[in-house]
Parts: C-alpha cells; structure tokens; sequence
C-alpha cells in the first residue's frame, strides 16, 4: 500500500509540473492577448466615436467649433491610451494603481480621473500569487482576469459616452441612468435593437415620462458599447491569440482531470492503509 501512496504521489508532482508549465504558457499568452486588445481597443474606440458623432448625431457635431472637435477627439484618444495600459497592467500588480499620464495636462486629468476606478483593487488580485500548479486556483485566476477586461471596456464605454454627451454631441435628455439601462437591455437582448456598426448600441427604448403622458415615450438612442467579441472579431491577430488561449485552456481542464483524479486515489489510498493500521481482530 505505501508503495502505491508513492505511485501516486508521484503521479501527482508530474501533473503538477505540468500545470505549471501551463501556467507560464498561460501568463505569456495572456500578456501577448493583452497587449494586442489594448492597440484594439483604441482603434475600435474611435472607430464607433466616429461613427457616432457623424452617422448617429451629425447636427449636433456639426456645432461644435473647430477647438471643441479637437478637444473631444484628443480626449477620447487619451481614454483609449488609459485603457490599454489598464489592459497591460491586469498582469502586473505592482503596475496597478500606477500613474495614468505624466502629462499634467488639467484636461486629460478630468477625462480620465474616473476612468477605471474600483478596478483596481480586482485587477491587483490578477497577478500570479497564486499557487499556478494547483489547476482550480489556476482556472480561478483566468476567470477573474477575464472579468476584469470586460468590466475595463463597460467602464471605458460609460466614461466615453459621458464625455461626448458633454461636448454636446449626444443630446442632453439622455441622462446617464438612461444610457446604463440601454446598455443593459442591448447586453440582455431585449428592447428594439437596430442594425448599425460595430461597438454601437442602437436600438429603441421606451421613457415613462409624466409631464408628457401624451407622447409614445419612444427614443431611439446611438451610443458606445464596447463588445469584446466584435472587438476580436475584427482584428485578425487577436482572434488567433484567443484561439490560442482556448487551445491552453482545453490542456489545463485535461490536466485538471487528471489532478483531481489522482488526489482522489491518494485520498482512497490513505484512507484503506489508515483502516487496516487500526484494525485489530
């Protein structure tokens, strides 16, 4: 029986070398992934701002001076800027909570002040304290991270609608609580939701309005809403490297199986030699 608990047990620090081998390979794809979502990220941003201010509300971008047009796109570049090095900094926990620009330029300053705050106490727990041969800690780790990037582009989907709304492009009866639950009825598939480019949430909703019990209530609202899988889909590296991310997943879930396989046998193991040390006829 003890020659098997050895079996076993080394059975078990093969598996677990393996799955920090994965757990490397892991680290590295993700940092890659990362680094390409953020160059993504940027690009789509603008994309689906300019669509915005000049398919979805051209008049009121029409309005705006010369200064103003430059003002907002500098601005909305700067958000992109932020959230890519919000990306990067997922992996990195002494990264978090860093500076967001060294420009100290006051404008910038009130653009991204907000941006990404209370991530930052999730994003720190990404990096890899964790013990990365212990495959459900390891699957823990990369749920986590994922969430995270998703709450990344809610949060900088929020922060640029809010600033063109305040540049005067999207109009002012929209009001944030609004725009959250248009969000949130395009992310739930409800509502009328109509064709359009990419990124953008287009669709029809219904305002209870008491003052005005005689108008529909119908408004059709256009604003941004970053989707990470039209973001990948559009980029032809960054869905190779998530291709990538699931090919290392389906070995760590194998490996997984393996892992919690094998501590079970030890367990059964241990429990018949503890049986048969206590036995007495």
């Amino acid at each position: 029986m003890a020659r098997a608990i050895e079996r076993i047990e080394r059975d078990i620090a093969g598996i677990k070398e393996a799955i920090r081998a994965i757990a490397v390979e892991l680290q590295s794809a993700y940092a890659s992934y990362l680094n390409t979502l953020g160059l993504a990220v940027r690009k789509q941003l603008i994309l689906a701002s300019y669509h915005l201010c000049t398919q979805g509300y051209p008049e009121n971008f029409l309005n705006l001076s010369l200064n103003q047009r430059q003002q907002l796109q500098q601005a909305i570049r700067k958000l992109g800027q932020v959230a890519a090095e919000q990306l990067l900094a997922c992996m990195k926990s002494e990264e978090v909570g860093g500076d967001e620009g060294d420009e100290g330029d006051e404008g910038d300053e009130e653009v991204t002040s907000s941006l990404f705050s209370g991530l930052l106490d999730t994003s720190n727990s990404q990096s890899f304290t964790a013990d990365t041969s212990n495959p459900i800690e390891l699957v823990k780790w990369q749920q986590n991270l994922e969430e995270v990037t998703q709450e990344i582009l809610k949060k900088l989907s929020h922060d640029a609608n809010v600033l063109i709304q305040k540049s005067g492009v999207l109009p002012k009866k929209l009001p944030e609580p609004i725009l959250a639950a248009a969000a949130a009825a395009a992310s739930e598939a409800s509502g009328e939701v109509m064709p359009g480019p990419p990124n953008l949430l287009n669709l029809v909703i219904e305002i209870e309005n008491e003052q005005q019990s005689e108008d529909s209530g119908l408004t059709q609202v256009m604003a941004i809403n970053l989707r990470l899988g039209e973001i990948e889909f559009a980029d032809v590296t960054l869905s190779s490297e998530r291709r990538q991310i699931r090919s290392i997943l389906v070995q760590l879930n194998k490996l997984g199986r393996e892992y919690q396989k094998k501590h079970r046998e030890r367990a059964i193991a241990e429990a018949e030699a503890a049986w048969r040390a206590s036995w007495f006829e």
